[in-house]
């Protein structure tokens, strides 16, 4: 996550990260004024519209990726929030590489294969990706590194921060809060599956092995918006019948937190242990073995549209 703050246009984060796009005739673009690969290299990073996705199939690397660059062959992605801004001078991760030619898009990931999709371009700034094989189409809107609002997908994706660590570990509570139940708990772990998941918390101390742990307590929490403050969310840890913990979320860096109990008035801080990398398995080139992630939609899947072309 960058340090600077608020140097963004607010206009660019009104209009970021919207999933209705205007449908142009593809007749338009029979012979189009730049080739694909100069469609491709137009924009740095190509924001993944999650939630604009059409039909009800998935392509891996897709559903995993934040943003999508290509660069001569090479294809970067930010799959992790942890970092977003800074790993790869913004473009991410090296992932694979592509080889685009006739408006198609030909895409060999290091781990989830080999993926080819007809490329449609949707405006001045999105394209669509249509992968024949699973009839679903991805949304990209492209963008400069110079342009492009780090900080809004990091607060707009807080749930999948908190899920890329393998626990948090309290590390700071405050000595003006009133006593209550959650000064025991000394570590969290918030497990992948969307805005609403589980989390589980543990009151063993000084455990240098996040996998050591006991989990005292398994539950369900969710994130939430504050109106008019879009660095400030809301936690909710439900402990079932010992009621819900409710906190005010801040993160002070890509390492530590900040949680207010406003019913106590105490402060705690924590700091993650055992960064998670969502990138592939160990191999020949020496990457870093890692757990899959998938960004999930906020809403229905739809049917797509488009109409498939391609001899399967």
């Amino acid at each position: 996550m960058k340090t600077v703050k608020l140097l963004l246009s607010f206009a660019l984060t009104a209009t970021l990260f919207t999933s209705c796009y205007r449908e142009v005739i593809v007749d338009d673009f029979n012979e189009p004024r730049l080739n694909i690969n100069q469609i491709l290299n137009s924009y740095e990073l190509w924001y993944v519209d999650i939630n604009a996705t059409q039909g009800f199939g998935e392509t891996p690397f897709l559903q995993k990726a934040f943003t999508i660059s290509f660069r001569n062959g090479v294809v970067y992605a930010n799959n992790n929030i942890v970092g977003l801004g800074n790993n790869g001078n913004g473009f991410g991760i090296d992932v694979g590489e592509y080889d685009a030619y006739d408006m198609i898009l030909d895409v060999f990931h290091d781990i989830d294969g080999f993926e080819t999709f007809d490329v449609y371009l949707i405006d001045n700034n999105t394209i669509e990706l249509y992968n024949p094989y699973n009839d679903t189409s991805y949304f990209l809107d492209g963008y400069q590194r110079s342009n492009f609002d780090y900080d809004f997908v990091f607060y707009d994706n807080i749930h999948y921060f908190l899920q890329e660590y393998e626990a948090w570990e309290k590390t700071y509570t405050s000595t003006f809060g009133a006593i209550n139940e959650f000064d025991n708990e000394n570590y969290l772990q918030f497990l992948a599956g969307g805005n609403d998941s589980e989390f589980r918390s543990s009151q063993d101390v000084n455990i240098s092995n996040p996998n050591n742990l006991y989990w005292d307590y398994i539950g369900i929490y969710g994130v939430g918006n504050i109106i008019g403050n879009m660095y400030l969310k809301t936690l909710t840890l439900d402990y079932d019948y010992l009621g819900n913990e409710y906190f005010e979320l801040s993160v002070i860096n890509d390492g530590k937190i900040e949680l207010y109990h406003p019913a106590s008035e105490t402060i705690y801080e924590f700091e993650g242990r055992g960064y998670i990398q969502f990138l592939k398995n160990t191999d020949t080139k020496g990457k870093t073995t890692t757990v899959d992630k998938k960004r999930k939609f906020k809403k229905d899947k739809i049917e797509n549209p488009r109409v498939n072309t391609r001899v399967k």
